[in-house]
């Protein structure tokens, strides 16, 4: 095991996201694979680095991810707020800005349930008067 990692877990949606973050030069693996290989999309690849880049720590760490769950939206979600936790759990005066950004903040909305007698969560069959 290695010595001087700090882990942090992340979720959205029904993603998971265990992070362990390592002193390094900033590379970020996720399951085994580049981030750039993971995330086609560019938004994707922002969102999980916006907790490095408002603390300053893009070049400082290395960045192991292990992610299960949810599509790809959900999983950057995931790791972002896995990248937050464990920022704050290598150096305390991180906590003050990655709050302010909401990056700790687990993201509460959900898929909602289907219902019974309906089509879909929302969503209901046409009235009919006659």
């Amino acid at each position: 095991m290695a010595v001087d990692q700090s882990i942090g877990t992340g979720r959205r949606k029904t993603a998971v996201a265990r992070v362990y973050l390592r002193p390094g030069t900033g590379k970020i693996s996720i399951n085994g694979r580049d981030e750039a290989d993971y995330f086609e999309t560019k938004t994707h690849l922002y969102v999980i680095r916006q907790p490095l880049a408002v603390t300053d720590a893009e070049t400082r760490y290395d960045v192991l991810v292990s992610v299960l769950g949810g599509g790809k939206s959900g999983q950057a979600g995931a790791i972002r707020h896995g990248i937050a936790r464990a920022l704050v759990r290598e150096d305390e005066t991180n906590l003050r800005p990655l709050r302010v950004n909401g990056f700790l903040t687990r993201d509460p909305r959900m898929v909602e349930r289907k219902k019974y007698g309906q089509p879909g969560a929302r969503k209901k069959f046409q009235f009919s008067k006659r």
